[in-house]
């Protein structure tokens, strides 16, 4: 599983990593986190508010640090 966070680097996207990591962990997911902060790559996935969590490229949230229990009903197999 490819989970992608998109946006710049800011302390609220930092945030959406660390919660993604602790959700998947607690899944225990087979995973691969990439952080995207080509403002051209992430506008071209249609996000247009940052931070944003994409799953295997499918944009499934943006504009918000989700929690981890919010990420983990996203994740679940």
């Amino acid at each position: 599983m490819k989970i992608q966070i998109l946006g710049t680097g800011c302390p609220r996207c930092k945030k959406l990593a660390e919660a993604v990591e602790v959700a998947a962990k607690d899944l225990q997911l087979d995973f691969e986190l990439e952080k995207v902060t080509d403002i051209n790559e992430i506008m071209a996935m249609g996000v247009m508010m940052t931070p944003a969590l994409a799953v295997d490229g499918v944009v499934k949230g943006m504009g918000k640090v989700l929690s981890p229990d919010e990420i983990k009903k996203i994740l679940k197999p």
